[in-house]
């Protein structure tokens, strides 16, 4: 009688919903002849955006040079450019030897983590998150700590709150922002907060970036490396939003604030950045253009640009609807849409995601797969246009019109 082969034990606990089971719903759909509208992802080559043209060029200008394994760090030229981003926004200390290059943020999440974790430590994480965070923590064995970002708030997090949390296993917090899922843009006060708790209590800040240059009617981004001194700040940014070219599958990592006292960590993430030899070179070939040249995204969310033109839609559709409400996005490219509780006191976020999935055809992520416990919320990407917006919130108002006519009854 053969064995049954049986996943890790590890993997029990780790959920990554906005690619799971109805994300395979939609592909199979798909595979029979439908036409899916996948708002479940921020993917920007998928609705027709294009990287800068100078990024292709130079990776194509270099490529003879990236057939050999680079440094596990990655390439100078990639290293030096974050280095010289973090010192015009303030960041003074920052070196190419506190930069390390991945294949995404998605693995430095995963590295960094991994590096610091023992079995039982925990990471404060807010909820709302984007669930990388939360299952990297389960996978190195951890224990992710949630800390509220209320939308009576508009996201913002709760410093009282978070100070509650911390116990002696806290061994970091994560601070997303421009926030993903929700599309909140942390205020200067809230993250002095934070970074006073960190430094009291000796916490590692993890500061994903990754959308630091998507900010809308004028919201001010605040890069959380110029607040911190005292204790280590790790900030975390890529080429896969901003600079549209996920597919690159290029992030850093750079490592600020109180790195003398963080050696043999740092140790121990040189040390498996080795283990996988290093990332994607040619990809690296494309972060000094990226961040010395024009900064195109700007002209996608000022007004007329079609971030921001696509965002107005969903706000304006959502104002419309006797069922919706939203905290208007400042920042990223998520809107974190609610359904009114008074209408609908039983919905349930995974039922209407996969109804509206197989009804309408639009794959939306449902709230609940960002570990809140409100289970009245889904994500939409502002990434399609303006048109393809509208039909998406028509066929969502049908939907919801049926599930009230039905209650109704």
């Amino acid at each position: 009688m053969n064995t049954p082969f049986k996943p890790s034990d590890a993997l029990r606990d780790v959920r990554y919903e906005i690619r799971g089971s109805l994300a395979n719903r939609a592909h199979d759909m798909e595979r029979r002849g439908y036409e899916i509208i996948s708002l479940n992802i921020g993917n920007p080559g998928r609705f027709g955006f294009r990287a800068p043209e100078t990024m292709r060029l130079a990776m194509i200008e270099n490529l003879s040079s990236a057939e050999g394994y680079c440094h596990q760090k990655g390439i100078f030229p990639a290293r030096e450019a974050v280095v010289m981003q973090q010192q015009l926004r303030g960041v003074s200390g920052v070196t190419a030897e506190d930069v390390f290059i991945g294949n995404g943020v998605s693995e430095l999440i995963d590295l960094t983590l991994r590096a610091l974790l023992d079995p039982g430590d925990e990471i404060l994480i807010p909820s709302p998150d984007y669930p990388l965070w939360t299952a990297s923590v389960t996978l190195n064995q951890g224990r992710a700590v949630h800390y509220p970002c209320r939308p009576e708030a508009g996201f913002q997090p709760d410093p009282e709150a978070i100070a509650k949390l911390v116990t002696p296993r806290t061994r970091g917090i994560v601070v997303i922002n421009p926030n993903n899922p929700t599309g909140a843009v942390y205020s200067a006060d809230t993250l002095r907060a934070i970074v006073q708790i960190a430094e009291k209590h000796q916490l590692v800040i993890f500061s994903d970036e990754i959308y630091d240059q998507m900010t809308y009617d004028g919201a001010r981004f605040v890069p959380m490396a110029t607040l911190v001194n005292d204790t280590l700040c790790a900030t975390f940014s890529g080429l896969s939003k901003v600079y549209r070219a996920c597919g690159y599958r290029v992030g850093w990592v750079s490592y600020s604030g109180a790195r003398e006292h963080a050696r043999d960590y740092m140790h121990g993430l040189d040390l498996l950045a080795s283990l996988r030899l290093c990332s994607n070179v040619p990809g690296q070939w494309a972060v000094q253009t990226a961040l010395g040249g024009y900064q195109s995204i700007q002209e996608l969310v000022r007004p007329g640009g079609r971030l921001y033109e696509s965002r107005r839609v969903i706000i304006d559709s959502v104002a419309a609807s006797p069922f919706l409400f939203v905290n208007a996005p400042e920042g990223a490219m998520y809107a974190f849409v609610g359904v009114d509780r008074a209408r609908f006191p039983e919905f349930d976020d995974q039922r209407f995601a996969l109804d509206l999935l197989e009804k309408k055809h639009v794959l939306v992520a449902p709230g609940t797969s960002f570990n809140t416990r409100d289970s009245n919320f889904f994500r939409i990407t502002n990434l399609p246009d303006a048109a393809t917006l509208r039909e998406v919130f028509t066929r969502i108002h049908d939907l919801l019109e049926s599930h009230a006519a039905e209650q109704a009854a």
